[in-house]
């Protein structure tokens, strides 16, 4: 039986590992791989709990263009990471899916990508979606592209387009909105992150850099959230009648 104080999908920013591995005078390689295992350990502890989808922001459109070098070995990580920490994922019953645009990324780290969701496919404890080359403006321009496409078709009437229709095209058409939002780093924006499927996500900002974040933090952001009364636009006393019925 499902929870209702416990979000069904959380949505999280990863931000902080440069500054983490700077105030340690570390190189920000470092610092990535320590977020590579702070994701890890999120993914496991919010299978426990019972969170059936968990979405994270691992490279946005816009990282593009950092410093070459250091996009260079974010790749390389990337590619590691779907060698090493994609198995333990498995192994706890996390199904891995990338969503994004992934033809700017080299064919090797495609195919590795593809092999990371074909092994984890039939797991059902938890879904993980990774966020790779994604941009919320990306995603709703994608939407419209193919929308577009169907009515100069004549498959699509475009009276008949509602919001429903446009959240299917979406890269998560087929997933719930996020329920919360997490961002890590102290910073309060969303950048660009799931912007038209956080319309009425609660929101949960942490000081933590993201290589320390842990499940204790994950805790304190879902006792948060169940403190929270989510009205979509309702009166109060609306909102919880429809929680009762």
């Amino acid at each position: 039986m499902s929870r209702p104080d416990l979000p069904g999908h959380v949505a999280i920013v990863l931000d902080g590992n440069g500054r983490w591995a700077e105030k340690r005078r570390l190189s920000r390689t470092l610092g990535h791989q320590a977020g590579l295992r702070a994701l890890r350990r999120t993914a496991e502890h919010g299978a426990r709990l019972g969170i059936r989808t968990l979405t994270v922001f691992a490279f946005s459109s816009e990282n593009w263009n950092r410093p070459a070098r250091e996009v260079t070995r974010l790749m390389e990580l990337f590619m590691s990471a779907l060698d090493k920490e994609v198995k333990g994922m498995h192994e706890h019953g996390v199904r891995v899916r990338f969503i994004g645009d992934p033809a700017a990324f080299q064919p090797e780290l495609q195919e590795r990508m593809r092999a990371a969701e074909q092994l984890t496919a039939g797991n059902d404890r938890t879904q993980l979606n990774v966020a790779a080359n994604y941009g919320g403006r990306w995603d709703i321009l994608q939407a419209a592209r193919q929308l577009a496409g169907q009515a100069q078709r004549g498959e699509l009437d475009p009276a008949d387009l509602d919001e429903a229709m446009f959240s299917r095209h979406l890269a998560l058409g087929d997933t719930p909105d996020p329920d919360l939002f997490i961002r890590t780093g102290g910073e309060q924006r969303i950048s660009n992150f799931l912007l038209w499927q956080s319309a009425y996500t609660e929101f949960y900002f942490s000081p933590l850099l993201w290589p320390d974040f842990n499940a204790a933090e994950l805790d304190r952001a879902i006792a948060s959230y169940g403190q929270r009364e989510r009205r979509f636009g309702l009166t109060g006393a609306q909102a919880r009648d429809r929680a009762r019925a």
